[in-house]
């Protein structure tokens, strides 16, 4: 069950980079991102009605999942959709693949998770290979005040990500419905960037093309409604650490679609990329079989 969820976020969150960069327009990014946590909250509710299957929260509850919603439904993806302005993509995978990190952090901090061994080493081996990776893209990369300020909004947004991580693992050691909570977090996160595009005067527009509302309806209901609660359900199950390794692991997903469609041409550093972040999902996940012991007094 554990590697069917992690696949699935996987090849889901590999296939949004293509969507989201068809979301890239005259439609204001905190709009976009307003239709896209607005109609992901819409047909999550409407399920979870219809089926009898949503849970009501405590205030207290409901709160958390404001928050929850600001974190991972709205702020931070207006941070890497702003940061797309100013650096390549190449170079927002490797700092969001910093999300494994952050999560080993906030789960010391906030619930006194132990960072294993294996998981460090994972992390070091994912985050070499996801920067030998992006290499050719990464190195004709200046550190100058438009670089740093890219620099600064994806390591934000990331952060905010790791946030909503963690107020998934207190949802759920809480005993809370999962998609219950997925459902009005994104419902919050919605009505935070409707309230902030009110805020800040943006147009309300839609561009009415096959590529911007077939990539919205993909991010709201695979990204979104499908990967989100696979993502939180792999992180009950095996911790926000392991599981935000799938951040590591789903560029990998982006440049195959790019192989395919864009024509993208490996190198020796995208291969050696390739090998690490590989190797590095063998010792996250590779548990070794016990060695049988002979009970005592047999010959």
């Amino acid at each position: 069950m554990n590697a069917l969820l992690y696949i699935t976020t996987v090849l889901i969150w590999g296939t949004t980079w293509i969507a989201i960069s068809m979301q890239s327009g005259p439609v204001p990014v905190v709009v976009s991102v307003f239709y896209r946590f607005s109609l992901a909250a819409g047909v999550l509710l409407l399920v979870l009605l219809i089926s009898g299957r949503l849970r009501r929260l405590a205030k207290r509850d409901h709160l958390f999942c404001l928050l929850q919603g600001m974190c991972v439904f709205g702020f931070n993806f207006c941070c890497f959709y702003a940061a797309n302005a100013y650096i390549n993509s190449g170079l927002e995978s490797v700092l969001f693949s910093m999300a494994t990190v952050f999560n080993a952090i906030n789960g010391v901090i906030f619930f006194r998770q132990r960072a294993t061994r294996r998981l460090l080493w994972a992390n070091l081996l994912g985050f070499i290979g996801i920067v030998s990776l992006f290499w050719q893209d990464l190195v004709g990369v200046g550190l100058n005040a438009s670089v740093l300020t890219g620099i600064g909004l994806s390591l934000l947004g990331t952060y905010g990500f790791s946030l909503g991580n963690m107020i998934s693992v207190r949802h759920q050691a809480r005993g809370l419905d999962l998609l219950s909570t997925n459902a009005y977090a994104m419902g919050y996160g919605a009505l935070v960037m409707l309230l902030v595009a009110l805020g800040t005067g943006a147009q309300f527009s839609i561009e009415w093309s096959a590529a911007y509302l077939g990539s919205l309806v993909y991010l709201a209901l695979f990204g979104s409604v499908i990967g989100f609660a696979t993502y939180f359900a792999l992180i009950g199950r095996i911790g926000a650490g392991p599981a935000a390794y799938a951040t590591v692991v789903f560029p990998l997903i982006a440049l195959g679609m790019s192989t395919l469609f864009e024509g993208y041409q490996w190198t020796s550093t995208a291969v050696l990329g390739l090998v690490l972040i590989l190797v590095g999902n063998g010792v996250m996940f590779y548990r070794p079989k016990p060695r049988a012991t002979v009970p005592q007094g047999s010959v």
